[in-house]
């Protein structure tokens, strides 16, 4: 497993868990958004800035884009 699937893996669950949905609505909403593949592209920038700026950052991705998760 790459390391940048191994990172992506970490945002997904620390994404589900600062927003208490489940590990496979975050899944299929960072497939759908294409947040999944921004992570994997921008790897070296992301993990160096750190966790919350990721989420952050996909957080305000999601927000532009008018995604959301499934309540």
């Amino acid at each position: 497993m790459s390391i940048e699937l191994e990172y992506l893996i970490y945002c997904i669950e620390e994404y589900k868990r600062r927003h208490g949905i489940s590990g496979k609505e975050t899944y299929l909403l960072f497939e759908r958004s294409g947040s999944s593949q921004y992570i994997l592209d921008h790897y070296d920038a992301l993990h160096t800035a750190g966790i919350e700026y990721t989420l952050d950052d996909i957080e305000g991705m999601l927000q532009t884009i008018g995604a959301r998760t499934m309540d």
